[in-house]
């Protein structure tokens, strides 16, 4: 439903500041496997989309609610580990982590906050659209 006013518009408004604590705990969370912490920092009705580019392992359909996404998350860092490490970037000009796997890039996680909660997460495995997530795009006027 879309915004009637300026007010419902400014309270839907996120600061970086608050952008970036959420990402800091969802990124935490993620690192250790926190499964609380998971469910503490994911807004109640969260979203999961995934892309694989039939070449990599994705999420079929759309995951949604908290205690489902944070059971997906749980379940994925089992069985990755400590192979893992997760790197805070910005994507299109929005927040992301970088998720590697024994040092290789497996995929980029968007992740959309609002109200101070993670609402959603676009975790993106297509090797094709990887392609040039290592390097750094200068941007000119």
């Amino acid at each position: 439903m879309a915004p009637h006013n300026l007010a419902d518009v400014l309270r839907d408004v996120v600061s970086p500041a608050e952008t970036r604590v959420a990402l800091a705990a969802f990124q935490r969370a993620v690192e250790t496997g926190d499964l609380q912490g998971l469910l503490d920092i994911l807004a109640p009705e969260v979203v999961v989309l995934s892309d694989g580019g039939g070449v990599k392992r994705a999420v079929p359909r759309p995951v949604v609610g908290a205690d489902k996404v944070a059971r997906l998350l749980a379940a994925g860092l089992t069985r990755v580990g400590t192979a893992m490490s997760v790197e805070p970037v910005q994507v299109n000009g929005s927040p992301a982590l970088i998720v590697r796997i024994n040092g290789e890039i497996d995929g980029v996680m968007a992740v959309q906050v609002e109200q101070g909660l993670v609402a959603g997460l676009y975790y993106v495995r297509n090797p094709e659209k990887l392609s040039h997530v290592d390097q750094e795009t200068a941007v000119s006027r």
